[in-house]
């Protein structure tokens, strides 16, 4: 009887020690504000039983932390995709997906495949999408319902009436529309100059239709909703944002493919919760979970289907502003080399003295 006991306590012990080692199991997420907001913490933890432990940054600052301690303090990481292979090739800081523990079936395809291909080191996958933005145009249909593309803003019938910044996603998006690759062009700074060059004089030919060069995003609203600009170039958002005052206005996708950034999931090195960080992906890639994150940060998040679970304006928005072809037609950004800022930075100012 006495060797029962003993054998049941032994048991018992066993059993509440294990369930202490769950109940305080911590998941150190690194991440921006917004993306991990608390009622989405809290169903997280209800779920799981794992406390959360949310750390808000930005690009730099988590690649300084983790250049810092070597890959550890983390375990969940969110720089944006242009932020991964060349900070891996240079700090060895991050740790490959281990992508069979990913429910690829939650994301839209051409975002997985796209950040996949990106943050690519050496054969190895080293992040997966979660949050994302584009920019292209805002058009007042009433008014300018022909501008399609980037080149559009400069046809002569919307002189004094368009809108955009002097800055490099300006040259890119005028080269898509011009039908070059400057992405393709980034190992080859001959070729990339000579796209520029040929940007930098449609652009100058087009300033006769520039209202003003907006630098904020205050003063581009300003302007459309003032009527002083008709069309303009700039972020989904903003478009957004717009057209809840006025529904004539919106974010329209380039027929060349809007300009995409991504915000990602990435292991640190020295990850101590592996399991919990690749729970936390599964979790907040739920359609519905993600709608609470599109809630919080304002952008769309890499989850399938997860525009049916937003609020009835936000999902009319996103579903009039991008088909299924427009979402896979958006060219994302990768890491700039070394060098052609100096070559944009040429042409930007001799539009500008122009």
């Amino acid at each position: 009887m006495k060797k029962i006991n003993i054998l049941s306590l032994a048991v018992l012990l066993a059993s509440g020690l294990a369930t202490t080692a769950q109940a305080t199991q911590e998941l150190r997420l690194l991440t921006w504000g917004g993306y991990a907001p608390k009622e989405v913490v809290e169903l997280f933890e209800k779920e799981t039983g794992i406390k959360v432990k949310v750390t808000k940054s930005n690009n730099e600052e988590m690649i300084s932390k983790l250049k810092a301690t070597r890959g550890a303090g983390f375990d969940l990481v969110q720089p944006s995709q242009d932020r991964v292979a060349s900070a891996q090739k240079a700090f060895k800081i991050y740790k490959p997906m281990d992508l069979s523990k990913i429910d690829s079936s939650q994301f839209i395809d051409s975002m997985l495949a796209a950040t996949k291909g990106q943050s690519t080191v050496d054969g190895e996958v080293y992040a997966v999408p979660h949050v994302w933005g584009s920019s292209g145009l805002i058009v007042n249909r009433a008014i300018a319902a022909d501008i399609k593309d980037y080149t559009d803003l400069c046809k002569p019938a919307y002189a004094g009436k368009v809108t955009y910044r002097l800055k490099r996603p300006t040259l890119i998006g005028f080269a898509f529309a011009m039908g070059e690759d400057p992405f393709a062009a980034y190992g080859d700074a001959d070729k990339y100059k000579q796209i520029m060059e040929k940007v930098g004089k449609k652009l100058t030919e087009c300033k006769a239709n520039v209202k003003a060069y907006w630098s904020g995003g205050d003063a581009l609203l300003s302007l459309m909703r003032s009527g002083e600009t008709t069309a303009a170039m700039a972020w989904d958002a903003g478009g957004w944002k717009l057209n809840r005052d006025n529904a004539d206005i919106t974010f329209v996708a380039p027929t060349s493919g809007a300009l995409g950034w991504i915000d990602t999931f990435v292991l640190p090195r020295k990850t101590k919760n592996e399991a919990a960080a690749y729970q936390w992906i599964n979790f907040v890639m739920r359609p519905d979970i993600a709608a609470k994150i599109t809630a919080s940060a304002g952008n769309f998040t890499a989850s399938k289907g997860s525009d049916d679970f937003v609020d009835a304006k936000a999902k009319a928005q996103y579903q009039e502003s991008f088909s299924a072809k427009d979402i896979d037609n958006i060219k994302w950004y990768p890491p700039v080399p070394a060098g052609l800022e100096k070559i944009e930075g040429k042409i930007l100012d001799r539009i500008k003295a122009s």
